[in-house]
């Protein structure tokens, strides 16, 4: 384990804590300017959360020790989330543990800590959305192995380490079978961050929220956690989609001065991805629960497909 090892961890690990509210506040800016209303504040975000954070939280008299826990269990799963993936650097003492069935697992462990907290307290709406949640994550969790199937065709692993170095770091080549791929991501990454079509972030809706319904119990720090997971899992997500998809500015293992230039690339790539969620988000409609299905088997679809291209034409095709 080496010493720039560490500190491009420990690098990655404060990026994501510091840019994942960044993050939100940049989505909601670029959404509000495209349907011309005033825009709020980039650092908003922030200042909720520390709002949150010095106030008291308010429990159910009938909460147990797992709805306390669960924002702690929530936001640990997320943050291991975004530090596994290779957003700074690709030489990581924790990049064996990058694998990319072990990372759709940590979502979903953080999945059943949030569907369960919602349930522990016997709201309706509580219930409502834990099984609105499962019900996602049950079809969007096979499309997303999928995706990574795909990309590990090409590079011959699993790991979210060797494929940004395979992807980014050797001569440029083109592969269909990720122009598939990308499409299905981009609307399992939609589902899974309760985004529009499948959820709107921007109402509370008791008939149709999904996040916000997991949530609604929930006050003070421990409500400060589950938002700020919440744009954690965002920018877990959105580092995924660039090290699959666009790894080029990752610095490779024992460069410092690719490190230091690192930063700055992932930062543009953030807020261009940003700003295409919000013109995404502004485009479309929320559709009905029920065509959620729809939605992620489309998804799942696009993925095999690519799976299938990406045989037909030899790992990928040049």
């Amino acid at each position: 384990m080496s010493l720039l090892g560490v500190l491009s961890q420990l690098l990655a690990i404060a990026a994501a804590l510091l840019l994942a509210p960044l993050m939100t506040g940049w989505v909601n800016m670029c959404r509000a300017w495209l349907q011309n209303k005033s825009a709020p504040p980039l650092l908003q975000p922030y200042s909720m959360l520390h709002k949150l954070f010095h106030k008291d939280s308010v429990l159910a008299d009938n909460a147990s020790s797992l709805f306390r826990a669960a924002p702690y269990i929530v936001f640990g799963c997320m943050v291991l989330a975004s530090a596994i993936v290779p957003t700074l650097s690709t030489d990581l003492p924790l990049s064996p543990a990058a694998d990319a069935i072990a990372l759709v697992g940590l979502f979903a462990l953080a999945r059943v800590f949030i569907s369960l907290a919602a349930m522990d307290v016997g709201t309706a709406f509580g219930s409502l959305g834990a099984r609105r949640e499962m019900f996602i994550g049950f079809l969007a969790e096979p499309a997303l192995l999928m995706v990574f199937f795909c990309a590990s065709l090409i590079s011959k692993s699993t790991s979210l380490t060797t494929i940004v170095e395979t992807l980014g770091h050797r001569e440029l080549a083109i592969y269909p079978s990720l122009a598939f791929a990308g499409v299905a991501f981009t609307m399992i990454s939609l589902a899974e961050n309760a985004r529009i079509p499948v959820d709107n972030p921007a109402t509370h809706l008791e008939l149709t929220m999904i996040h916000e319904a997991l949530i609604l119990e929930y006050s003070g720090r421990h409500l400060a956690l589950m938002e700020w997971a919440a744009s954690l899992k965002l920018f877990a997500y959105s580092c995924i989609g660039l090290a699959l998809f666009v790894p080029w500015g990752v610095a490779e293992a024992g460069s410092p001065l690719a490190l230091l230039l690192a930063l700055p690339a992932l930062v543009l790539k953030l807020a261009v991805g940003c700003a295409i969620l919000a013109f995404l988000e502004t485009t479309s409609a929320k559709m009905r629960i029920f065509r959620v299905p729809e939605f992620l088997a489309t998804a799942f679809m696009l993925a095999v497909i690519g799976l299938l291209v990406s045989i037909l034409l030899g790992v990928g095709g040049v």
